[in-house]
């Protein structure tokens, strides 16, 4: 299975990349995947917290992925 997995501000510095295709066996939730990540990328475990969309819309951890979802990851942001 293929999640194309998008990277913004500071979590696409960490990973070098802007999007990457990234394999898993077989379905899994939003937790999990953020714990591949972390795996793939032990970087992105400098970041406390982050948001995770799958198309277009914030997901929740229990929200299982499939088969050509796009995955963004969202660091916190501040502004002034």
């Amino acid at each position: 299975m293929k999640i194309t997995t998008l990277f913004f501000g500071i979590t696409a510095d960490l990973v070098g990349e802007t999007e990457l295709d990234i394999a898993l066996e077989s379905s899994i939730a939003v937790d999990a995947f953020k714990l591949v990540l972390k795996e793939k990328y032990p970087q992105l475990k400098n970041i406390d917290s982050y948001a995770i969309a799958v198309n277009e819309v914030y997901a929740e951890g229990v929200l299982i992925l499939k088969e050509g979802d796009v995955v963004a990851v969202i660091p916190p942001v501040s502004g002034g």
